[in-house]
């Protein structure tokens, strides 16, 4: 599971084979950890964080959506 960014304490990350699932990243800091679709910007899942919380990781997956789904389209 690469980390591609690491920011405020979150790391953003793939898992290398997830089957067919829709493009998407994962965060997590400390226990905490969230799923978002990528087209478009969408919790899938969260476990642990917070109201607050989970709109500001949401405008930092949007703020860096064309480095994520470049990584994606390139396998990396």
């Amino acid at each position: 599971m690469p980390t591609v960014l690491r920011i405020r304490g979150y790391r953003f990350f793939f898992f290398s084979n997830e089957g067919n699932e829709p493009p998407h990243i994962h965060v997590e800091s400390g226990e905490n950890y969230a799923k978002f679709w990528l087209e478009p910007v969408t919790l899938s899942r969260v476990i642990g964080f917070s109201g607050p919380e989970l709109t500001k990781i949401h405008k930092m997956v949007a703020g860096h959506i064309k480095l994520f789904t470049e990584l994606l389209r390139n396998g990396k």
